[in-house]
């Protein structure tokens, strides 16, 4: 095997750090206008170009460039290159036939594939060979201590990220129960597997403590332990959560997932790696905290109260006990023509009937009538961070028309008429009424305010999270059954009548 670096490139050390702190900087711009719905796309581009600067930077390394070589099996560019485009394939494919319904579950593989990456690049450094075949020793000093430290807690994470994002991307789509999984002594069974992982990382660093086996085979055991054990912890922990807290969920898994790259980043020592991974991983955690407190509670009640997991009977206040009433697209219309202020609040609903487009012409049509018209976004409508955001965006409406829970609540009252599509927990009254619902406590948009409420649903079952809405018998609310897009074109083509 020919070695062809001599004949590479020589790019010096201080412009590749330039690159990673361009790279760094853009990251840092990009997640800042990522925090605006008006400025998030130029954001979103901004942070992939510091990671295609990063990449780029990445492969004219001194280091990396010791991988190039005359023998294509071995070349090492040849294998990132060949794994780049079929990355790039697959995410492209994919990314293009995802439909708006299924963004959530992609979502949750993103930070899973991101956490197992993570995990991937920690145990290749531990099965690193020296150039004469010999293991690279992983005996803990002063100068590798932050690294090895790093390469389990890189592994302990990902792996808990990898598996139990999976968890969380099958609830979401389905082919699991969204409800949430309880079993008797749950608790005792997590405190069990997070000893036995930490005691996995204690003997990892330690091997001497053990007195059997050579040092290098101690740590291999304990290393292999670490993972299994992380892997099991992954679906432990997002098993007992229910459908409702989902956009927490993965709020939470996506900074885990920048965590664990973080960590990977002291493994093998990449400045841009620990910065990009911090980035993420503390944008996640602050995400996370600004959703548990939009739902008024703390993330160790997400993680461990099992949210939903009985139906709480909360109907049991609404209105005058009565079944919801419904009517009809044309009784309908007759409310929204006299209508002088309207707001839409959307929920997942909206996605599975890619109603986003048509809500868009109605309320153009309402506009054209007079009519005030504003959107109220719930933060955890949906089924992750911003949903239905990206879907309203995506139909062009304006930016100042989304209001916030905060910003429209306060008007809720002055509004003739509220369309509710597809939304149950965030618009549910039991929230504040009923002190044996899972929700009580949790802020919600006051749909019930509103002088008449339209609540669109395809039938008479629960919301995800399997609790009964109170709105739905109020005396100001009536239902209108059937598919949410075709609804609303009706009612949109009842303004085009003569």
């Amino acid at each position: 095997m020919i070695l062809a670096q001599e004949t590479a490139f020589a790019v010096p050390a201080t412009v590749i750090n330039l690159a990673y702190i361009v790279s760094c900087v853009l990251f840092i711009f990009g997640i800042k206008r990522l925090g605006k719905t008006e400025t998030a796309r130029s954001g979103n581009f901004l942070s992939a170009l510091g990671m295609l600067i990063a990449v780029i930077a990445v492969f004219f390394d001194a280091d990396v460039m010791k991988s190039w070589t005359t023998d294509w099996y071995h070349n090492g560019y040849l294998w990132c290159f060949g794994g780049i485009a079929i990355g790039a394939i697959v995410g492209a494919v994919w990314a293009k036939k995802v439909k708006m319904t299924g963004m959530p579950e992609l979502v949750a593989l993103f930070n899973g594939f991101g956490g197992l990456a993570s995990l991937l690049v920690a145990w290749s450094e531990f099965a690193k060979v020296n150039p004469d075949g010999s293991p690279v020793s992983h005996a803990l000093t002063a100068d590798n201590a932050v690294s090895e430290v790093s390469l389990y807690l890189t592994i302990l994470i990902g792996a808990i990220t990898f598996t139990g994002s999976v968890l969380a991307w099958g609830k979401l789509s389905e082919k699991i129960s969204g409800r949430p999984v309880l079993f008797a002594g749950q608790q005792v069974v997590n405190a069990l597997i997070v000893l036995v992982a930490l005691g996995a990382m204690v003997v990892y660093l330690f091997p001497g403590i053990v007195p059997a086996g050579s040092p290098e085979t101690v740590q291999t055991v304990a290393l292999y332990t670490g993972i299994v054990v992380s892997l099991i912890m992954g679906v432990t922990v997002v098993l007992p959560i229910g459908g409702g807290d989902m956009p927490v969920v993965i709020s939470l898994l996506n900074s885990l997932s920048g965590l664990a790259a973080a960590m990977a980043g002291f493994v093998i020592n990449n400045n841009v790696l620990v910065v990009a991974g911090c980035l993420v991983g503390a944008s996640g955690v602050i995400l996370t905290v600004i959703m548990c407190k939009a739902m008024n509670r703390s993330i160790g009640n997400l993680l461990f109260s099992g949210f939903g997991a009985a139906d709480s009977g909360s109907s049991k206040k609404a209105g005058t006990g009565a079944e919801p009433k419904a009517v009809s697209v044309e009784d309908a219309y007759l409310v929204l023509e006299a209508a002088r202020s309207v707001v839409f609040i959307p929920g997942y609903g909206m996605a599975v009937a890619q109603a986003q487009h048509v809500v868009k012409e109605l309320a153009a049509k309402l506009e054209e009538n007079g009519a005030e018209v504003n959107f109220a976004i719930h933060p955890v409508a949906g089924r992750m961070p911003g949903h239905m955001n990206v879907l309203l965006a995506e139909a062009d409406v304006p930016y100042e028309q989304l209001k916030t829970m905060d910003e429209i609540n306060p008007l809720m009252p002055m509004q003739d008429v509220a369309i509710v599509i597809g939304a149950n927990d965030v618009v549910n009254p039991a929230a504040a009424t009923d002190k044996s619902s899972p929700i009580y406590g949790m802020p919600i948009i006051k749909a019930n305010e509103a002088r008449t409420v339209f609540v669109l649903k395809r039938g008479k079952g629960k919301g995800f999270s399997g609790i009964e809405n109170e709105l739905f018998t109020l005396q100001n609310t009536r239902m209108i059954y059937g598919d949410a897009k075709a609804t609303i074109s009706a009612l949109s083509g009842e303004f085009g009548k003569e």
